[in-house]
């Protein structure tokens, strides 16, 4: 209770405990509750003489130690000297390399001259209205010069593809997953005291092993596919997705489809500079008999990929709290995914192998029948099919 009490109240109930045990009763009182016996002692005579305050008061006026801002007028000054951002870029900020923990703060403050604990630290901070807090994820690193432009173009050649009724995708590898009884952040509603009991540590099962979920959203339909690979995440293994898509689900969205456009990260799998990516980019246009057109987005802005808050992060919601014990839950899982916005997803285990480390030579990336746009050609370019 002692947290929800103030001195004068904790001081009473000390003292009226105190009353109730009789003889020794303050001795007793002051080790099982760490106040001192003078404490429990004038609790125990204010409970008896049965003394009255003031509405909020907790001492009687003019009672109790000054306040150390009384005694020492700089000591405000100092400590939020050393709790503001400036402080911390000041090489000779006693806190530069420290957290801003309250013992640390009461430290720096006493190396200063200003004596104080490290509670009352606590309450000087929450009056100068500073509060603990957590980072929060806003900035996006050092910005390429054209990184709006490239937003716009990409909302261009997406809005043209829609308006013309050709098929325009987003495409990225969801983070791996471990399978097995692991802990899986988030929580879901189960009766009360009867938690799902998990693995204490996350090492991959041997036999289980990870999943790499690839994900191709359909921005005109709002229809995602799935492909749970259990094999390495290469490029060979993002085509392989895209092009399950195409047969289950795209060729029959868009019959008279003739350009496929894809918008996609800059990095991992299908990044702007993986030669396998535009090797195997050829190949699925020849497979299609499509034009694949290809979008990335600058470095650092993968999260305003329309996958990433259309379609993983309703999976992620759907599975919160959930172990992913086997592979056919996963899938049964991803399947399962709605929004209120009408969304729908398909899942399919993709038990293919996919080689590692494949080389492509000049020759070969020669041979991929790749035009450039004029605006940023390394992002953005177009891949025709070579066996029409």
């Amino acid at each position: 209770m002692a947290g929800e009490l103030n001195e004068r109240q904790r001081r009473l109930w000390a003292g009226a405990e105190a009353l109730s045990h009789g003889r020794g009763g303050i001795a007793a009182v002051a080790r099982a509750s760490g106040m001192s016996e003078r404490t429990v002692s004038r609790g125990r005579r204010e409970a008896v003489a049965g003394e009255t305050l003031g509405p909020g008061q907790v001492r009687a006026r003019g009672a109790g130690r000054k306040a150390l801002t009384e005694n020492d007028p700089g000591l405000l000054k100092a400590l939020e000297g050393l709790v503001s951002d400036e402080a911390r870029g000041d090489p000779q900020s006693p806190l530069l390399w420290t957290a801003k923990s309250v013992r640390h703060l009461a430290r720096a403050l006493g190396e200063q001259g200003h004596q104080i604990h490290f509670t009352s630290v606590a309450k000087y901070l929450r009056a100068l209205d500073f509060s603990l807090q957590g980072n929060r994820k806003t900035k996006e690193g050092s910005a390429h010069p054209d990184r709006d432009a490239q937003f716009r173009h990409i909302n261009q050649i997406v809005t043209r593809a829609l308006d013309a009724s050709q098929p325009a995708i987003s495409v990225d590898t969801k983070k791996k997953e471990l399978v097995g009884d692991f802990k899986n952040g988030g929580q879901e509603w189960r009766p009360k005291g009867d938690p799902v009991k998990v693995r204490t540590h996350d090492f991959k099962d041997k036999v289980l092993g990870k999943v790499n979920p690839y994900g191709v959203y359909d921005i005109a339909n709002n229809e995602g596919w799935v492909s749970v690979g259990i094999d390495a995440d290469t490029a060979a293994f993002a085509a392989a997705s895209i092009l399950r898509w195409w047969q289950r689900l795209g060729q029959a969205r868009y019959p008279e489809a003739s350009t496929l456009t894809i918008t996609a990260d800059c990095g991992g799998s299908n990044g702007n500079r993986t030669r396998l990516w535009k090797i195997e980019l050829q190949r699925l246009a020849n497979q299609t008999g499509l034009q694949i057109q290809v979008c990335h987005f600058p470095p650092g802005t993968s999260k305003w990929n329309k996958i990433e808050h259309r379609l993983f992060s309703f999976i992620s919601r759907n599975w919160r709290g959930r172990p992913l014990i086997d592979r056919q839950s996963i899938i049964s899982l991803i399947a399962a995914t709605t929004s209120t916005k009408g969304l729908v997803v398909h899942a399919e285990l993709d038990e293919s192998t996919y080689e590692r480390g494949v080389k492509v030579t000049d020759a070969e990336l020669a041979a991929v029948d790749l035009t450039r746009d004029e605006f940023h050609g390394e992002w953005n370019y177009t891949i025709k099919p070579t066996n029409k």
